[in-house]
């Protein structure tokens, strides 16, 4: 990775611009919620890193134009889009198991294969660098990483059965991702609901506070107008049960999360399964947002596809993730795309703080290697979608082929330079944030 030299000074007016673009509009409208995200960004490099995608995007503008491992196929994958070490955990799949693999699908687009698998070893040297591990510690872990995703993706491209390369279930996981899905198991829909709702009149409602926002009667119409416009978006095998779909209530939700500061979002509760109150589902409509990976890819062929960045994120997920969540779909609210979809009381990230042993790490970062290869393999001309008309698998594995030593040393190399670059970056951000250079803060 080469980056033009730039003093602090310089650097730091290049990220507000950066800023600018990328939350500029949001910012203005709720500067409340970005006090909060910049808060958490400020925690650790590894926290700017997750929320400054739009940065890492920016600084890799040269590779639009190509780089090692990229042609006309492998340019145009459907990528995660923000793969990077916390973007992974469990959830209920649409045939009643539970998976451990990639999740936030928000940033997802059609790229260059490479451009996910950068972000990912940057933050494996960010979280190593974060645990005193040495650089050749690090090194050894992103060449795990590029190893492991090597291999399935050769192994998937000369036609590997599916029971030969299972996903992470309760039956085939291990270490860390099996203790994140019998966390899951644990979990139950009815410790959901009552953290978020309770019983008023025989009939459960979302409970006040704890981030809900009472609606007018307007904005509530608006919002189940845009309800009824989601159900037409989903799979005619989602739902058996008509009376699922009966809405129960609805609230507004305060977004203030790293990823989702200043996007309006809204929950709403149905009826479930069945009419015993403990079946009830909570799902969240969330304005979805331009993703960072789009401001610099200019292929119309892409952009046109989509209807709408709701659209874009549901068409996405569905492409990379097998047997995504039968409640996922789309709807357009105030004019803007919506994202649509379950509350899931089964979801459990993967926990990175009590992960320290170097080998335990490294058993990690090979799983995770082989969950990126498997979802870069999953969005092709078997995925249902026409934008990627081609095996990407072999496509990926042949281009790797051309210089397999050159493979591991690109990713570690970038991941060295550009963990350095995010470390410094963070301080730089700090240093503007707490000294009042942020326009609208």
């Amino acid at each position: 990775m080469s980056v033009t030299p730039l003093d602090d000074e310089q650097r730091g007016e290049e990220i507000l611009a950066v800023f600018d673009t990328a939350f500029g509009e949001l910012l203005a409208a709720d500067p409340a919620a970005f006090r909060v995200k910049f808060r958490k960004m400020a925690a650790s490099a590894f926290a700017f890193y997750r929320g400054t995608a739009c940065l890492f995007y920016h600084d890799l503008e040269a590779e639009r134009r190509g780089g090692p491992f990229l042609d006309e196929r492998t340019s145009r994958v459907w990528i995660h889009g923000d793969l990077h070490a916390e973007n992974f955990g469990t959830y209920m799949d649409s045939n009643g198991r539970l998976v451990f693999n990639v999740n936030d699908f928000d940033e997802a687009y059609v790229g260059p294969f490479t451009w996910d698998l950068k972000r990912f070893a940057a933050s494996i040297a960010l979280v190593g660098y974060a645990k005193a591990l040495s650089d050749d510690q690090i090194t050894e872990l992103v060449e795990v990483y590029a190893g492991a995703y090597r291999e399935r993706i050769h192994a998937l491209a000369t036609g590997a059965k599916s029971d030969e390369v299972p996903p992470f279930t309760l039956d085939t996981a291990q270490g860390p991702l099996l203790d994140a899905l019998r966390d899951a198991r644990s979990l139950t829909r009815f410790s959901l609901l009552e953290s978020m709702t309770e019983i008023r009149d025989f009939e459960r409602r979302f409970a006040p506070g704890g981030g809900s926002v009472e609606l007018d009667a307007a904005t509530r119409y608006k919002v189940l107008a845009a309800f009824d416009g989601y159900l037409e978006t989903l799979p005619d095998t989602s739902l058996a049960r008509p009376d699922s779909y009966r809405v129960k209530d609805v609230v507004g939700r305060r977004g203030i999360g790293i990823g989702s500061a200043g996007l309006p979002s809204y929950n709403i509760l149905l009826e479930g399964s069945s009419d015993a109150l403990e079946n009830d589902v909570v799902i969240y409509i969330k304005q979805a947002q331009t993703p960072a990976v789009s401001r610099h890819l200019t292929d119309r062929r892409v952009r046109d596809y989509f209807q709408h960045e709701g659209h874009r994120t549901v068409i996405s997920q569905r492409a990379l993730q097998a047997h995504a969540d039968p409640w996922l779909g789309w709807t357009e609210l105030g004019g803007a795309g919506q994202l649509v979809a379950e509350v899931s009381p089964y979801a459990v990230d993967l926990d990175w703080g009590d992960i320290d042993d170097p080998e335990e790490i490294a058993t990690v970062v090979a799983d995770l290697g082989r969950a990126t290869a498997a979802m870069h393999a999953a969005a092709d001309d078997q995925s249902g979608e026409s934008l990627v008309p081609f095996s990407t698998e072999r496509a990926i594995d042949a281009a790797i082929a051309a210089d397999e030593d050159g493979f591991p040393d690109l990713m570690t190399d970038f991941a060295h330079a550009y963990g350095a670059r995010a470390r410094a970056d963070h301080q730089i951000f700090v240093d503007l944030f707490r000294n009042g250079r942020i326009p609208g803060l």
